[in-house]
């Protein structure tokens, strides 16, 4: 099992709380997240990768119940373990394609740094952007840019992608789009996870 939820509970404000009885994500599986703005979805997402910490309950990721970790192993376990593609791919300006993969190698001790150029010439090249090694992304399409935030995701080897799709990877896709939740081949509904509790 790559991600199991049990029993999580998290408050998120006055009579309002998450709560999540059970979820797997199965290693190598492709799933969506989906519901509607405010169901539970960023919450949840936000636990599963131990940037909120939970109440109640228990998160196990690749083997690891992270609940437990300190910041600094929490920092380092997502380095090495989730890759993230952003809504809007947060790379950053200054810098070309090819700085923004390195540097997403920059939190993670799974590979030395002589080897940093030639992993994200790599993964660029997979993407279809080899010819872009050099490019800023104020000079990219949107397409490029997105395809530059999934290399970096991967940059690490990362055992977990939120919203990337490349290499041997588990796959969460977070979005309120029933078409686009339709096309993977599991899907975990969002609704009812946030409930006020002052009912």
């Amino acid at each position: 099992m790559m991600i199991e939820m049990k029993n999580v509970r998290r408050r998120l404000g006055p009579g309002v709380e998450y709560f999540c009885k059970d979820f797997q994500l199965e290693r190598g599986a492709h799933m969506a997240l989906w519901g509607p703005s405010g169901c539970g979805k960023s919450t949840m997402l936000n636990l599963i990768s131990g940037l909120l910490r939970p109440d109640e309950g228990a998160i196990t990721v690749d083997g690891v119940e992270i609940q437990g970790l300190s910041e600094a192993k929490l920092d380092q376990f997502r380095g090495e373990r989730l890759g993230f593609v952003f809504q809007t791919f947060n790379l950053l300006a200054p810098f070309t394609a090819l700085q923004n993969v390195m540097l997403g190698m920059r939190f993670s001790d799974t590979r030395p740094k002589p080897e940093w150029k030639t992993r994200a010439s790599y993964l660029l090249e997979r993407v279809g952007l080899k010819h872009r090694l050099h490019s800023k992304p104020s000079t990219m399409s949107v397409g490029e840019r997105q395809r530059v935030a999934i290399a970096r995701a991967l940059a690490n080897h990362q055992k977990i992608v939120v919203a990337g799709r490349e290499e041997e990877v588990s796959l969460l896709v977070v979005t309120h789009e029933q078409d686009i939740a339709a096309r993977l081949p599991e899907r975990f509904d969002c609704y009812g996870l946030v409930k006020d509790v002052t009912l």
